[in-house]
C-alpha cells in the first residue's frame, strides 16, 4: 500500500514536469517567526530601571514586564526574561541572547540603520534633574555642565549632542548619588522614572524641570535585530490589538499615573 502510494505521488510530480509545468517548494517557513528558544518569547531588559522594569519583593515587575508579557500572551508564546546591563542590552541582540529588547529604546534614525523597531508603545517625556539649588532652567543650559548619562541612552545622546560634559554611569540610581554628592550637575531622564524614584527619596533635595517644550516626547518601542521581519509583523500586531483594548492605557496609569502612550 505504501509503495503504491509513494509511486503515485512520484508519478504525479514526473507528470507536472513533463508537462511543462513547474514544481517549486513554498518557503513558507522564512515567513515565520522562529524564536531562540521553541514556544519562547526571549526578552532583555534592565531590571533596575523603576518603574519600567525593576524588582518589588525579589519579583521582576513594571510597565514594560507587563507590556512584553501581555505581547507574548498574544502571540502564544511564553515570556522569558533575560536582564543585563544598559550598556550590555545591544550586544546581546547582536549575539541572539534574546528576541527582542523592552527597555524604553527610543526611535531614533541611529539605531534604525542597524536595528528594526516593532510600533511604539510608550512617549518618554524629557526631565532636567538637578539639585534644589540648581539653576538650570533649559537644554541649553546644560552645555559645559557635568551630566551624569548611561552613554549609549537616549538621554546620554540628548546630553552629548547639546554639549554637556558626559560622565558615564550604568543607571539612574549612580546618577542621583552623583548629582547629591555634587559630583555631576545634573541628568537627563525619564519624567515617570523621575517621579518614580522622588517619591521613594522624598527627603532628598532633588529637583526635575520639565522640558516638555523643548524636547519633543521620544517614541519608544520594541527593538529587534533586521533578521527579525516577521517578529516585527507579529509583534505590531499584538501591541495594536493590546491599544485598542485599552490594555496600554491602563498599564501606563498603573505605572506612571498618566497616559503616556500617545505622543
Amino acid at each position: 500500500m505504501k509503495r503504491r502510494y509513494l509511486l503515485g505521488a512520484l508519478l504525479g510530480v514526473m507528470g507536472l514536469l513533463l508537462g511543462g509545468g513547474f514544481f517549486i517548494p513554498q518557503p513558507v517557513a522564512a515567513n515565520e517567526f522562529k524564536p531562540i528558544h521553541p514556544g519562547t518569547l526571549t526578552i532583555g531588559l534592565e531590571g533596575t530601571y523603576a518603574p519600567f522594569s525593576y524588582r518589588n519583593h525579589g519579583k521582576l515587575t513594571g510597565y514594560e514586564v507587563e507590556v512584553a508579557k501581555a505581547v507574548a500572551k498574544e502571540m502564544h508564546l511564553k515570556p522569558k526574561f533575560v536582564v543585563t546591563k544598559w550598556d550590555s542590552l545591544l550586544t546581546g541582540l547582536d549575539s541572539q541572547r534574546y528576541d527582542v529588547i523592552f527597555n524604553n529604546v527610543g526611535i531614533t534614525k541611529e539605531r534604525q540603520r542597524r536595528y528594526i523597531f516593532a510600533e511604539p508603545y510608550l512617549y518618554s517625556k524629557t526631565v532636567l534633574i538637578q539639585k534644589k539649588s540648581g539653576n538650570m532652567r533649559h537644554l541649553k543650559d546644560i552645555k559645559g555642565r557635568k551630566m551624569a548619562q548611561s552613554t549609549s541612552s537616549n538621554f546620554g545622546q540628548l546630553a552629548k549632542h547639546n554639549g554637556a560634559k558626559i560622565v558615564p554611569i550604568p543607571g539612574m540610581v549612580e546618577a542621583m548619588n552623583l548629582i547629591k554628592s555634587g559630583r555631576a550637575d545634573g541628568e537627563l531622564n525619564d519624567a515617570g522614572a523621575f517621579e518614580r524614584w522622588h517619591k521613594s527619596n522624598q527627603k532628598a533635595k532633588i529637583k526635575a524641570v520639565n522640558l516638555d517644550k523643548e524636547v519633543p516626547p521620544i517614541p519608544a518601542a520594541p527593538l529587534l535585530n533586521k533578521r527579525d521581519k516577521p517578529l516585527q509583523h507579529e509583534m505590531n500586531r499584538a501591541l495594536k490589538k493590546l491599544a485598542k483594548a485599552g490594555t496600554l492605557k491602563k498599564l501606563s496609569n498603573k505605572y506612571f499615573h498618566m497616559d503616556l502612550t500617545k505622543a
